[in-house]
C-alpha cells in the first residue's frame, strides 16, 4: 500500500477536527496540548495541500466552509474508525468521554431531558454535558451540536431521526375556570369557551387542536383572547392561572393533573399525539458519547412509557433510522 500521509499530516488532520468541533483554534490547542499558533500552521498546511479553504476566519471566530464541513465529516469518521480499530485489537473497554452538546425545546427539555441527565452522568462520568434548552432551531453543523430533540421532523438526507415517543395530548383547564365557565362535554361546545392559542415561532402559524371523534381524526382551529408564541409552556401557565382551556402534552401536565391544579376535559375525544425524535448527523460511525446517549435515552423513554402503561414498541412505532430535515418544528 502506498503511503499518503506522514506523521505531521495526520497530526494536522487531528488538530483540524479538534478546531472544527470546538469552533476555536485556542480551544483546539488546549485540547491537543499545543499552541494556537501550531493549530493555525497545521490548518494552513492542510489548506495548501488540499487547495481549498477549510475555515472562514474573523477576528473573533472561525466557521467551516462547505468544503471544510465535508472534509471534517470524512476525517472525523476515519479518526474514529482508527480509535475503534486500536480498541478492538488491544481488547480495551472503551469508556465514553468528551463534551456532548444537546439542544432541546423547552417542553421536552424541562419535563423529560434535564431530569434524566444526572443518571446519565452517573453512568458515564467522563462525559461533560452542554445543553441548549430553547425553541430556536439550532443548526447542528454550524453550531457544533451533537444531537437535537425535536417535534415532527421532516425528511432530509443529512440527518438521522430516532423516534423517542409519540407524546399524548390532553385538554386541560383549572378548576376555577371550569367552575366559572362550565365543563365542555362536546367539541362543538369549545366555540363558547376561552381557548388559549399557540403560534409556532418558526412560521407564526396557529397550532390546531387534535381530537378523535366517531373513530376519525379531527383538527380544530379555535379562537381565544390569549395567544402565546415561542414557548408552549406559557399556555400551560395561563391554564393553571384560570385563563381558559389548553391542549398540552400529558407528560408536561401529569403532576398538575395528579395534584388537582389542572383537570382533564373531553377525555372521550382524546388519544391524539405528536412525535418527539432524536436527530443527529448522518454518518457511518458515531462518537461513543453520542451512541451512549442515544441508547440511554431510548431505554429511559421506554421505561417511562412502560410505567405509564404504553407499549414501548408502540411508542416508538418501531421504525428504522430515517433521514430528516434539521429545521424541524419545535414545540
Amino acid at each position: 500500500m502506498k503511503r499518503y500521509f506522514d506523521d505531521l499530516q495526520l497530526g494536522s488532520i487531528e488538530l483540524f477536527c479538534l478546531a472544527a468541533e470546538a469552533g476555536s483554534f485556542t480551544s483546539a490547542a488546549l485540547a491537543g496540548g499545543v499552541t494556537p499558533a501550531a493549530v493555525s500552521r497545521s490548518i494552513a498546511r492542510l489548506e495548501k495541500r488540499l487547495g481549498v479553504r477549510l475555515f472562514v476566519r474573523s477576528t473573533r471566530s472561525i466557521r467551516l466552509t462547505e468544503s471544510g464541513k465535508s472534509y471534517y465529516e470524512e476525517c472525523s469518521q476515519a479518526l474514529n474508525q482508527l480509535v475503534e480499530a486500536e480498541r478492538n485489537v488491544t481488547g480495551e473497554q472503551a469508556q465514553p468521554g468528551g463534551t456532548l452538546r444537546i439542544t432541546a425545546p423547552t417542553t421536552y427539555g424541562h419535563h423529560r431531558l434535564l431530569p434524566m441527565l444526572p443518571a446519565f452522568r452517573a453512568k458515564y462520568p467522563l462525559i461533560k454535558l452542554e445543553v441548549h434548552v430553547g425553541n430556536r432551531n439550532v443548526d447542528l453543523h454550524d453550531e457544533n451540536y451533537d444531537l437535537a430533540i425535536r417535534v415532527r421532523a421532516q425528511p432530509d438526507s443529512t440527518m438521522i431521526v430516532r423516534l423517542l415517543e409519540d407524546a399524548p395530548l390532553v385538554m386541560v383547564a383549572s378548576p376555577a375556570y371550569l367552575k366559572r365557565a362550565g365543563v365542555p362535554r362536546t367539541l362543538a361546545e369549545l366555540e363558547q369557551h376561552e381557548c388559549i392559542q399557540f403560534d409556532l415561532p418558526s412560521s407564526g402559524r396557529r397550532i390546531s387542536w387534535l381530537f378523535n371523534e366517531d373513530g376519525h381524526e379531527k383538527e380544530m382551529s379555535l379562537n381565544g383572547n390569549y395567544s402565546c408564541s415561542e414557548d408552549v409552556l406559557a399556555g400551560v401557565t395561563l391554564a393553571k392561572a384560570g385563563a381558559g382551556l389548553f391542549q398540552a402534552y400529558r407528560f408536561v401536565v401529569e403532576k398538575d393533573l395528579a395534584d388537582g391544579t389542572l383537570v382533564e376535559v373531553l377525555q372521550p375525544f382524546g388519544g391524539r399525539s405528536r412525535p418527539y425524535s432524536l436527530l443527529y448527523p448522518h454518518g457511518r460511525l458515531l462518537p461513543l458519547r453520542v451512541r451512549a446517549f442515544i441508547d440511554f435515552m431510548m431505554e429511559e423513554i421506554g421505561r417511562l412509557q412502560a410505567a405509564a402503561g404504553i407499549s414501548p414498541v408502540k411508542a416508538r412505532r418501531a421504525k428504522p433510522e430515517t433521514p430528516t430535515k434539521p429545521a424541524a418544528s419545535r414545540r
